[in-house]
């Protein structure tokens, strides 16, 4: 993995583990982190030996939304400045949220503004009972904008429309009602309880975990004309493939699969 100045990549057990590493600001977003994000998925996507993603932030903080001295600098961007950058933002969450192996944030502190957007695009979420959220971007006149796509698929309309509108702090376990996060746990055991997930992710197909997440993205956005047919294809793929032959082998023969830990 490449050396990088704002984030910590360790690569180990077949798990990526991606850290935001600017405590004294509470990882707060600015350019190079959002850069070395998008470059960090970017090379775990093309890693076959990954099979896990872990993202959390060094310190007290998960992330803190946007840097204020890059918010101060954007003042007095032009609009083709600012959608550049707005882009760089857009195209690092979508980085994350197409990965094709699982990906898990263990939120370990405050998460604002598009920390909350780096929550919603991975596919699994934890908090600490210490953590809180907030999407806060209406209180300085601006909109959750670029992570609202991922924010919106977690939570839905209702819980948007309260959330998006008043801007206001919520807690981890407000955040697990809303349905952002899956659990929470005591800050104490949160590194912990992410290890078990880990664990059960790694004991699955690397292949069939990849095409569950995309029966996940793709199967909402078809009528069932459609839905049937790319279903069944699918599982008659997969029957028919090397590693669903091991599983089913592993299975009758009462051992562990290959691919298990």
């Amino acid at each position: 993995m490449s050396a990088y100045e704002t984030i910590e990549v360790r690569v180990e057990n077949r798990t990526a583990r991606v850290t935001l590493a600017r405590p004294e600001v509470r990882n707060a977003f600015n350019e190079v982190l959002i850069a070395e994000l998008t470059a960090a998925f970017s090379e775990i996507a093309g890693d076959p030996e990954i099979r896990v993603l872990v993202l959390t932030g060094r310190g007290k903080a998960f992330c803190a939304g946007a840097d204020l001295h890059w918010m101060g600098k954007m003042r007095d961007f032009s609009f083709e400045e600012n959608l550049e950058d707005s882009l760089a933002l857009a195209r690092m969450l979508r980085a994350l949220h197409d990965l094709p192996i699982p990906t898990l944030a263990a939120g370990n502190g405050a998460t604002i503004g598009g920390g909350t957007g780096l929550v919603a695009a991975c596919d699994i979420a934890l908090a600490s009972h210490r953590a809180e959220f907030s999407l806060s971007e209406v209180k300085l006149g601006l909109v959750p904008a670029c992570v609202g796509p991922y924010v919106i698929e977690k939570i839905g309309i209702r819980w948007a429309k309260e959330l998006f509108l008043t801007g206001q702090r919520f807690s981890a376990d407000r955040a697990r009602e809303a349905g952002l996060v899956n659990e929470v746990v005591p800050a104490a055991l949160l590194g912990a309880r992410t290890e078990e997930y880990v664990s059960q992710l790694l004991s699955s197909g690397p292949d069939a975990l990849r095409y569950a997440k995309e029966l996940i993205h793709r199967v909402p956005g078809m009528d069932l004309d459609h839905a049937g047919p790319f279903t069944a294809e699918m599982i008659a793929k997969l029957r028919i493939g090397e590693e669903a032959q091991e599983g089913m082998a592993a299975f009758f023969e009462k051992r562990r699969p290959r691919w298990a830990p």
